[in-house]
């Protein structure tokens, strides 16, 4: 069926603006990915799953202008001993990333990959696999027209985290990103994610976990706030293995982070979290899809905003247990703090069911600060400012707590922190 031509048009004038990379054990799954982004089209604020978050500025043909963000202020993740990888830009940094050198993982670049490379098998079929039954074309633009990335494989348990810094330093950067990790049976790894990245960010993780894998992912957006980002996660869980997920995301004028996953093995763990606190003119979009497909799996989704002077949130989640998907335990819940009513919360959660022995539930809620414990803080002698802020971070302690290493919840909180300081400053 042909596209309207208002989406063929955006489609067609975002596409002559790429260029795909040529050769090498990629190309076909890039020109799969570009024959499903020209049948779906790029998405319009007319697509269901963009009902909700306009699309544009992610769309169209040249990144949107955003200025850099000068800090004095400490890097997150900084007193963690890690493996730090850097891209400026979208580009791979040699000179300011460590030796990529670790026992237990493998690492090289999607650039510099050879003809018969493991990833081969990997790149861009979990994304291939997510656009079933919600369509996910910028997922596709991603596989079809990345430049740069990491090909990650974890063969035991790696001896620190890999951490992946993104930075910024051209106000029209276009940076188009794709990851692909692939956690063999019994191996363990867990990869921190941080910074502005560019003006405009498309970013595509692909995480194949096999029957005993362990994969930790902690992701930190930070105080850029006039980036425009999309990201996807796409996961497959084998038998008795784990896959948990925390994003964190301050500021930014427009946010989408989609997660796809699918719980394939016996006994499987997904946990993706998120806490987000914004501020005038920003926008905030949680969109999650969790396939349960195996006997016994377990699945939470647990996300919080807080917002202001304006600002939006958005959630979509959905849980679909299929036939014969027995004893599946699927929690989902999704929660806004409104310090004003001129910011808003959107969500949309739902349930698809086809299994009789099951466990599930949903909720969804909005509200003000709580006046009984903002009384119970001043009149033990609290400031006003610094009790909201107290109340605001046991508020999103429910989605940081997802995060099994205190030390990192510690870093996470002390950057909700910070935050809220700058604000009453």
């Amino acid at each position: 069926m042909a596209l309207p031509q208002i989406k063929q048009d955006a489609t067609d004038a975002r596409l002559a603006a790429l260029e795909m990379p040529q050769g090498g054990w990629s190309q076909a799954a890039r020109e799969d990915a570009l024959s499903r982004v020209r049948s779906m089209g790029l998405p319009g604020a007319r697509d269901e799953y963009w009902k909700y978050t306009r699309p544009d500025t992610l769309v169209q043909p040249d990144a949107p202008q955003a200025a850099l963000l000068e800090t004095d202020e400490a890097p997150i993740f900084g007193e963690v001993d890690r493996l730090k990888i850097v891209f400026v830009d979208g580009v791979f940094s040699a000179e300011e990333s460590d030796d990529l050198a670790m026992d237990h993982v493998n690492i090289d670049r999607l650039a510099d990959a050879s003809d018969i490379h493991w990833a081969k098998d990997v790149y861009g079929v979990l994304e291939a696999r997510g656009q079933t039954p919600v369509q996910r074309p910028l997922a596709a633009l991603n596989t079809a027209f990345a430049t740069d990335g990491l090909l990650i494989h974890v063969t035991g348990k790696a001896p620190k985290p890999i951490s992946l810094i993104y930075r910024h330093a051209s106000e029209t950067s276009d940076a188009i990103l794709h990851h692909v990790v692939k956690v063999d049976s019994g191996a363990e790894l867990t990869l921190l994610e941080n910074g502005p990245a560019a003006a405009r960010f498309n970013k595509c993780m692909e995480v194949e976990i096999a029957d005993g894998g362990v994969f930790h992912h902690i992701r930190a957006q930070g105080r850029d706030h006039e980036r425009r980002a999309v990201t996807g996660i796409f996961t497959r869980l084998g038998e008795e293995s784990v896959f948990k997920s925390f994003t964190l995301t301050a500021n930014g004028v427009l946010t989408r982070n989609e997660c796809v996953i699918e719980l394939t093995g016996d006994n499987a763990v997904a946990h993706v979290a998120g806490a987000c606190v914004g501020d005038g003119d920003f926008h905030h979009d949680d969109t999650v899809f969790i396939t349960h497909d195996a006997l016994n799996c377990e699945s939470r989704q647990v996300f919080k905003k807080v917002l202001r002077n304006g600002a939006t949130g958005v959630f979509q989640g959905k849980i679909l247990v299929k036939e014969g998907a027995q004893k599946t335990d699927g929690y989902q819940i999704s929660q806004s703090l409104l310090l004003d009513e001129d910011s808003q919360f959107l969500a949309k959660p739902e349930l698809e069911i086809y299994a009789d022995d099951v466990a599930c539930s949903h909720g969804s809620t909005s509200g003000a600060i709580d006046e009984e414990g903002l009384f119970y803080l001043r009149s033990r002698g609290i400031e006003e400012g610094p009790a909201t802020d107290l109340l605001t971070i046991a508020f999103l302690a429910e989605a940081v707590m997802e995060i099994e290493d205190e030390s990192l919840q510690d870093e996470i909180n002390g950057r909700v922190e910070a935050w809220l300081s700058r604000r009453r400053g």
